[in-house]
């Protein structure tokens, strides 16, 4: 399954979903073609692949179609049956100077690190009171948390924002819980397509996903994309808030569709808009320089209107 991402009337991305067990994934002549029982039930474009997301039991592929995904930075996110990433699969190399943007990554000063991550949290919670406030809930206390972030979020002001925000965004008997079904089914699914996208921009900018700037799990290969998709999960969750009020806590195809369109909204960033794989790019892009240059300089996008961010999930 295919999920187009368009603007202008151009394909910009494209997501492929695999959702139907015993599928077969293969490289033809440039394409990646989807089979079942060795009769070929699509094809896509490898040029126009943002990310592969399986989610069935039984799919196989061939090695050299994971290579071209990999050779046009294309990650394929293995995922578990609630919807939430287990594996994720990507280029080795994806810059020209990656070499030496890793080792300034690396050996990046605690200071400028712990600025990154207040920005980013800050950026977070401004777009989480923009949400609440196009689905006409009180955000001046969300406001207010984003001022008092400080550098490294000490404070843990993040976590309190989120206690405020969850029950008047989803609900008040909401609890965020990856292995759930429901809105929560609806969420990992978001966030997935979220993270894939980050992760490319991640690779793709010469730094490594997982030195993260905050999160620092051993065992997460991609805690750097996990810190920069941050500012850009709200999104997610206005998306799945409209999809509940629609048509229920379902994910199905037509749910599948809306968040997988996520990637192509616009958003304001400096003096004029960016589609959010674009954003995601230039985030990832201004870190690394920052990294190599000592200073900080992160390309963080504001919340877009409220008409906007009120028919995501549309």
């Amino acid at each position: 399954m295919t999920f187009r991402v368009f603007i202008g009337g151009n394909v910009l991305d494209q997501i492929i979903d695999i959702a139907t067990d015993g599928r077969h994934l293969s490289l033809d002549r440039g394409f990646l073609k989807v089979s079942e029982g060795g009769s070929e039930v699509g094809r896509t474009p490898l040029d126009q692949i943002a990310g592969v997301i399986v989610h069935a039991h039984g799919t196989t592929w061939s090695t050299s179609l994971l290579t071209e995904l990999a050779d046009r930075g294309a990650p394929v996110v293995l995922c578990a049956a609630n919807h939430a990433p287990k594996s994720v699969l990507m280029p080795l190399d994806g810059h020209h100077a990656q070499g030496a943007r890793m080792r300034a990554q690396w050996q990046a000063k605690a200071p400028l690190v712990k600025q990154a991550w207040k920005h980013v949290v800050i950026a977070k919670i401004q777009m989480q009171a923009a949400a609440l406030a196009a689905n006409g809930e009180s955000s001046a206390p969300l406001s207010m948390f984003a001022r008092k972030v400080t550098s490294g979020d000490g404070n843990n002001i993040e976590a309190q924002a989120a206690r405020y925000y969850w029950p008047r965004m989803m609900g008040p008997d909401f609890r965020r819980d990856t292995g759930a079904d429901a809105e929560n089914a609806l969420l990992n699914y978001g966030y997935t397509v979220l993270r894939a996208a980050t992760a490319r921009a991640v690779v793709g900018a010469g730094l490594h996903p997982t030195i993260g700037i905050f999160h620092s799990n051993r065992g997460n290969a991609f805690a750097l994309a996990d810190d920069l998709m941050e500012p850009f999960r709200p999104l997610v969750d206005c998306a799945v808030r409209s999809i509940v009020e629609r048509s229920g806590a379902k994910l199905d195809t037509e749910a599948k569709q809306a968040l997988a369109r996520l990637i192509a909204i616009d958003l304001p960033l400096g003096e004029g808009v960016t589609p959010v794989s674009v954003a995601l790019t230039k985030l990832a892009t201004s870190l690394g320089q920052s990294f190599e240059t000592g200073k900080l300089a992160l390309a963080l996008p504001n919340p877009p209107d409220s008409l906007t961010l009120a028919r995501l999930g549309a």
